[in-house]
């Protein structure tokens, strides 16, 4: 796996996707904050679309420079922002988000509490993580009773933007993949262009 989790340099259009580490937090930050995202990560359709209720708890897998984590804290009660970057998370910190739990975890460990999160969230990381039956197995041990995981990742064809296509996973590979870690999907959404989005349920 890549030593660093949100390796998305990737999303600026035609830029060779980054698989290796960055030069700086700060230039890889400039890309994930790039304004031109909004259009086509839709994070306000996203965050409608997940309904988060007032008490939630969720982490943020490959939370980066919190793109996603402070939107989320705006809506739920404790978010932990999930990284295995510390110039990253330290990013997140310098934002004294009270609600925000950064958490510097390791390629093959998300280090979250046991049985503490109601929806873990993966944007565009999952085809990074190398051992992925291992690692969704610590996932659902995070998970409280009912909990949920909510992956969004590219489709599987040329796009603008994002990894080369041999590097992505299809949207049929990552569901089989969650029903084999003993999840089945409860709902999935078709209004990002670019990439697929999917909620599992043990």
């Amino acid at each position: 796996m890549t030593p660093l989790f949100v390796l998305i340099a990737l999303f600026a259009p035609q830029t060779p996707h980054q698989h290796h580490p960055p030069r700086d937090a700060k230039e890889y930050a400039k890309i994930l904050e790039d304004p031109a995202r909004d259009a086509w990560q839709k994070p306000h359709e996203v965050i409608t679309a997940l309904k988060i209720r007032p008490d939630e708890v969720m982490a943020d897998i490959g939370s980066g420079s919190g793109y996603f984590t402070r939107r989320f804290a705006h809506h739920a009660k404790t978010v932990y922002a999930v990284d295995i970057d510390a110039g990253l998370l330290g990013m997140i910190e310098k934002q004294k988000i009270p609600n925000i739990k950064p958490v510097h975890a390791t390629p093959d460990d998300p280090k979250l509490p046991m049985g503490a999160v109601d929806t873990i969230f993966i944007c565009d990381v999952l085809h990074h993580i190398e051992n992925r039956p291992a690692y969704y197995q610590k996932l659902a041990a995070a998970l409280k009773p009912g909990g949920r995981i909510v992956n969004i990742d590219f489709y599987k064809r040329p796009l603008p933007v994002g990894p080369p296509e041999s590097m992505k996973l299809s949207e049929e590979q990552v569901m089989g993949e969650f029903k084999a870690a003993g999840f089945r999907k409860t709902e999935s959404f078709d209004f990002l262009p670019n990439q697929y989005f999917l909620v599992f349920q043990r």
